[in-house]
Parts: C-alpha cells; sequence; structure tokens
C-alpha cells in the first residue's frame, strides 16, 4: 500500500470477538463498502489531562518525555511504539499511522506543570515515542508551542526526530542551545533510499536527515546521530557508514538500539518481511532470536536496547570502534538545570 508501512490492521492484545466485511464475489459491483481504497488519515483532538510522562528505564538517559502526538504518521514498521494503540481499542498495524491524536493543549499543560510549587526540572524529552515532527505538526504546531514554553523558562528539553521539519524551528532551538538548554539526537535508520520507503514510507530520506545534522550543527546546537533500529542483515551493514556521515556533517555524539519486537509488532513485522524481503525473512528473524535468548523480543532492563550473544557484542564493538576512529562522544548531554523561571517569576527576567 503506497504510503503506508504497513497493509492491514491485525488483532490487538486487548480484542474481542471481531466482525469482518467479507466479500464474497456476488455483489462486488452493487455493493461499493467493498472496494478497497487507500486508507486516509484522521486525526482527533484531545484534551490531555496531564502531559509529561515518567519512565524509570535504566536503558534511557532521561526520565521525563511529552508525546503531543498518539500515533505516528511516518508508518515505520519497526516502531516499538504502535503496541501502544491498543491502549486504545485500536490496531498497532494500519490504524497507528492513519489514526492519530493530538493533545491540543499540550502546551497549557505544561505552564501549568512549571509553576507547580513542588516542580523541580529536569531534562524533558520530546519524541520518546512518537514523533514530534510527524506531517501532522505541519497543521497543528504543538511541539513549536511546547518548545516556545521550555524556552520563556528556560527548562532544558532534548528532542529524537527523523524529520527534516525540525528545522522550522531552528531559531527556538538556536536560542535554547545558547543557554546549554538544548540537545536533539536524529534517527537514521538506512542510506539507501529504496530501503526507507520500505521501512518508513513518509520520514524524511537519510539524505534529507543528514542535512539536519549539519545545520543543527551549525547553529550551534548539540546534535547527534541515532543510528536506529538496526536490523540484522537488513540495514545493520550500514552502521559504519551512517556513523561516518553523520560525524562529517556535524554529529558530536551517536547511538544505536537493536530492533526490538515487542507485543504485536512481532507479527507486523514478520508480515513485512513476507511482502517486501521474503528471501532474507527467517535469517534476519532467527539473528534476532540468537540476540534476544531465543525470543524476538525481551524486556529485560540491561539488554533489551542491545541485545546479548555473539551478534550483537560483535555489533557493540564495530559502534565503538567506529565512534572512537569519529571522535564522537556519549548520547547524554548534561543541559542547565539552574536557569528554570517558573511562571509566577518572570520579574526575575528584568
Amino acid at each position: 500500500m503506497a504510503g503506508r508501512g504497513s497493509t492491514h490492521n491485525i488483532d490487538h492484545r486487548f480484542s474481542g470477538p471481531q466482525i469482518e466485511v467479507v466479500d464474497d464475489g456476488w455483489q462486488y459491483k452493487a455493493a461499493p463498502e467493498f472496494e478497497v481504497s487507500a486508507p486516509q488519515t484522521e486525526v482527533r483532538e484531545i484534551q490531555a489531562k496531564s502531559i509529561i510522562s515518567h519512565n524509570l528505564s535504566p536503558d534511557v538517559p532521561f526520565s521525563r518525555s511529552i508525546n503531543p502526538y498518539q500515533g505516528c504518521e511516518h508508518g515505520c514498521i519497526y516502531c516499538y511504539a504502535r503496541p501502544s494503540h491498543a491502549y486504545l481499542e485500536l490496531s498497532p498495524g494500519l490504524d497507528f499511522e492513519t489514526k492519530l491524536f493530538a493533545k491540543i493543549n499540550a502546551a497549557e499543560l505544561l505552564r501549568r506543570e512549571f509553576a507547580r510549587p513542588s516542580y523541580q526540572p529536569q531534562t524533558i524529552v520530546l519524541g520518546a515515542n512518537t514523533d514530534p515532527y510527524q506531517p501532522i505538526e505541519h497543521h497543528y504546531r504543538l511541539t513549536r508551542a511546547l518548545l516556545e514554553v521550555m524556552l520563556a523558562h528556560r527548562h532544558p528539553v532534548g528532542i529524537i526526530t527523523k524529520s527534516a521539519m525540525i528545522l522550522r524551528d531552528l531559531d527556538l532551538l538556536a536560542e535554547l542551545a545558547r543557554e546549554g538548554l538544548c540537545q536533539v539526537m536524529v534517527s537514521v535508520t538506512t542510506l539507501n533510499e529504496t530501503l526507507r520507503r520500505q521501512l518508513e514510507p513518509r520520514a524524511s530520506t537519510g539524505a534529507g536527515r543528514l542535512k539536519v545534522i549539519e545545520k543543527l550543527a551549525q547553529a550551534g546546537v548539540p546534535v547527534g546521530v541515532l543510528a536506529a533500529p538496526m536490523i540484522p542483515r537488513l540495514n545493520e551493514p550500514e552502521l559504519e557508514q551512517i556513523i561516518r556521515s553523520a560525524a562529517e556533517a556535524g554529529a558530536g555524539c551517536a547511538d544505536y538500539i537493536l530492533l526490538r519486537l515487542p507485543h504485536e509488532l512481532t507479527t507486523l513485522f514478520s508480515d513485512w518481511l513476507s511482502e517486501h524481503h521474503p528471501g532474507q525473512k527467517e535469517a534476519i528473524l532467527n539473528q534476532l532470536r540468537a540476540s534476544r535468548d531465543g525470543s524476538l523480543n525481551s524486556p529485560a532492563f540491561g539488554t533489551r536496547m542491545r541485545g546479548q550473544g555473539q551478534f550483537a557484542d560483535l555489533l557493540a564493538q564495530r559502534f565503538r570502534l567506529i565512534s572512537k576512529r569519529m571522535g564522537l562522544g556519549k548520547r547524554h548531554v548534561q543541559l542547565n538545570l539552574d536557569r528554570f523561571i517558573r511562571p509566577n517569576e518572570q520579574l526575575r527576567l528584568f
């Protein structure tokens, strides 16, 4: 299906009995509801009750995040956030990339959080689950509104994205960076455009993301590359090329993640392999099993991002060597926490 990562909706893990319309061939011409058409993106505007998510995972270098959107139109077939759509009684398949939710009161909720007397600043990451610069951000501008709040109150912010749209907000990012309040990680999955269109049908090109790194670095914004996810035999051979190209574009740090397949993503990715890379399917899945203690996914802290075993160890060694060769530092940058201004303390600016 052109422009979509998944080609169907699978039942989610909370599904009850399902009713499906089936064309038996008798009434096709008389019943247009049987005609298959490309699904259109639907956006539901919601008033969120809270906006900051907290996590205690030792595998990520931050404990707070904001996702202004649920679901993601980029349609990346490997996205570990797909299973979260099941909590909304929607499929992690096509529903995840076509039935989206926009938290239109995101900036207002963030201001309220900052105004609480008990609030203590810690870096908040935008895009830990779904991309804050997915296509619908053109219209809703929720990410820009959040950045404006961050800047007004001098609060540190990190961003993870694979979209060139982030350059629209270069003015805000540069100003935040001048005060040590901002870092961006650009996700680069592949530099092979044919593979990119299959994996991430509505995301920016690999070359476009390298240009993002270049522009951010030139503007003084600390920027790194996230080579993720690494898929054995598919984009994993590109690891060194991705890190090298990003470093040459101006990236100052790097990280990588081995493909994770939680919950329904196991079926979705397996189906995708059958459609796009059937000859490599079993070899890819078997390599993942060898790196996940015989399973296609492991939620265990400490190994879920990297895997374990011979292949995982070799991948880690390759990453360390190319990062050292290119002079790249660690992913986490310590941002300023002492510049924070509460909404009722604005007079401190004068």
